[in-house]
């Protein structure tokens, strides 16, 4: 599990985020949303400790982010999962090497054990026959896959998506929201998405917390997001519904 408390993160005097709080549990997967600017993608990345807060409290397990030192801060690396916006894959790397990365970096066990996670991984995220392949000969969805391979290869408790299914189309993008819940479920993984899209929200989002204007606005579950009476909420749902209705 993963608890924050009156987080505060600024840039340059600008307050980005302030005063939020929030639990995330192991198996579940828990959205933030907002609209562009909101400060959602700050967060996700204060969170995980992308960024450093400028106040407030983030525990892993009962473990403070904030009191960690170095050492101690790479191996919580060690046991997190990100999958960018984008999919971030190297493109001079194959899709085996993309996902063998993140092994070469923080595991010391032989050339087979190596072998044997990325070809799990890749199974797992049902990919099969392009271990050779190169990030640009695959589909965008095809390289989603492979970025949340490289994800779990370290079999991380903590898994940070920021915006997984943008760019691609509606039915691809459920697709990689169901499987990104999956694994979530499979392998208890404290997951925290970070995104915009209402479909995702419906689709696998067990717990939401919507940011508006830097605070937590509103926090329950998918069933209870359509029945809010919390104005900027209904705002930006309707705007999400609007806006996918004009991209078909």
């Amino acid at each position: 599990m993963i608890a924050i408390n009156n987080i505060g993160k600024s840039f340059g005097g600008k307050q980005i985020i302030s005063g939020i709080s929030s639990t995330f549990e192991n198996g579940k997967t828990h959205l933030i949303i907002g609209q562009s600017g909101s400060g959602k993608t700050v967060l996700l990345k204060t969170i995980s400790g992308l960024y450093q807060a400028d106040s407030g409290a983030i525990d892993f397990d009962g473990r403070s982010l904030m009191d960690m030192n170095q050492k101690e801060q790479k191996l919580l690396r060690q046991e997190i999962g990100m999958v960018f916006q984008g999919g971030a894959l190297f493109d001079s790397l194959s899709v085996a090497d993309n996902v063998r990365f993140p092994l070469d970096m923080f595991w010391d066990v032989s050339e087979a054990e190596k072998r044997d996670r990325v070809d799990f991984c890749l199974e797992r995220v049902k990919i099969v026959d392009a271990h050779n392949k190169f990030p640009a000969e695959l589909s965008g969805g095809m390289q989603k896959r492979v970025a949340i391979a490289r994800a779990i290869a370290l079999n991380p408790k903590y898994l940070f998506c920021d915006e997984p299914n943008s760019g691609l189309d509606p039915v691809t993008a459920i697709v990689i929201d169901n499987l990104i819940a999956e694994i979530t479920a499979e392998f208890g993984i404290t997951t925290i998405i970070n995104t915009h899209d209402m479909n995702s929200v419906m689709e696998i989002g067990e717990k939401i917390l919507f940011i508006h204007k830097g605070h937590k606005e509103w926090e329950g579950s998918s069933k209870e997001v359509l029945n809010t009476e919390n104005e900027a909420l209904n705002s930006f749902i309707f705007s999400s519904k609007l806006t996918a209705q004009l991209k078909k």
